[in-house]
């Protein structure tokens, strides 16, 4: 692993400790309400349509970033996210997963459509310009980095990119944050919480 890479993956870490005393006692999952701004964003999804947070509305939002060629943690993450939905039932029509693109030059609306139908079909993938991809990863703390091209493929690049779910509820305000790692039973539950709220 690079010293990039285990730069990002360790201000990833820093990010989620930052919130740890806001875990309550019976989960994982920390309490962000208040301290991370509600869901707000200006992207390019399916069709090439633009795509804002009102288009959400009433709804759950788990929200990734990543990348469509990640080797790892992405397709193991959209996995996990795909499996909580499974455990909602009907209550699945009332979830989306976001899943956020920090490689905008690979990742056409169509490539991330597909990558994200993969896993399941109420996933949406979200990409943008450079600007765009670069506002919505500020705003919500998210590190990227993207390697320099090799000079046989311009296409051929490692991004590398913090880690954890967001979770939004149905009025759109800023509510969990969990690890890549956290368990589906606990991201689950935390899901479970919020629909019970409204």
């Amino acid at each position: 692993m690079s010293t990039l890479f285990r730069a990002i993956a360790a201000l990833g870490a820093a990010l989620l400790l930052a919130f740890a005393p806001f875990a309550s006692a019976e989960t994982a999952l920390h309490n962000v309400r208040g301290f991370l701004p509600d869901l707000r964003f200006t992207l390019v999804g399916p069709g090439e349509k633009t795509i804002t947070q009102d288009d959400f509305k009433g709804k759950t939002v788990m929200m990734f970033f990543g990348y469509a060629s990640c080797p790892d943690i992405c397709p193991t993450t959209m996995a996990q996210l795909s499996q909580v939905l499974e455990t909602l039932g009907d209550d699945a029509s009332k979830v989306r997963i976001l899943f956020v693109s920090v490689d905008p030059h690979r990742d056409t609306p169509e490539i991330l459509q597909a990558y994200v139908n993969a896993f399941d079909s109420n996933a949406i993938g979200l990409t943008g310009t450079e600007k765009q991809v670069a506002d919505v990863a500020r705003r919500y703390r998210v590190a990227y980095q993207i390697a320099k091209p090799s000079k046989d493929n311009p296409d051929n690049y490692e991004v590398a990119h913090s880690r954890g779910v967001y979770i939004f509820d149905g009025q759109g305000r800023a509510r969990m944050l969990a690890a890549d790692t956290e368990s589906v039973e606990v991201l689950s539950e935390g899901v479970k919480r919020l629909l019970a709220q409204g």
